[in-house]
């Protein structure tokens, strides 16, 4: 229990080797993720941008007709038609 296989020692000398393998290798890589993310910050931007200059234009309408209205439901016919049941008579169509 108190020695470590390869696969361990392999990745304390990873580490090593990341953190003290030279100059600056820890700023490189800060410095790249920096770059991407103002990379991407730029790209969203330029999207935005992009998204609000047609609405500069004029829009077309379109013509919107109003929607019929409601009919009843299922259910509210089943309750009437059972209704007209138990009185015996029967529905007259509208």
């Amino acid at each position: 229990m108190g020695s470590m296989s390869i696969g361990h020692w392999i990745l304390v000398l990873a580490v090593g080797l990341l953190l003290f393998g030279g100059r600056g290798k820890i700023s490189e890589l800060m410095g790249d993720f920096a770059k991407g993310i103002k990379s991407f910050k730029k790209g969203l931007t330029e999207e935005e941008k992009g998204e609000t200059e047609p609405s500069k234009t004029d829009p077309k309408t379109i013509d919107h007709q109003p929607a019929p209205a409601p009919t009843a439901t299922v259910m509210e016919t089943r309750k009437a038609c059972s209704a007209f049941a138990r009185r015996g008579d029967e529905p007259t169509a509208a």
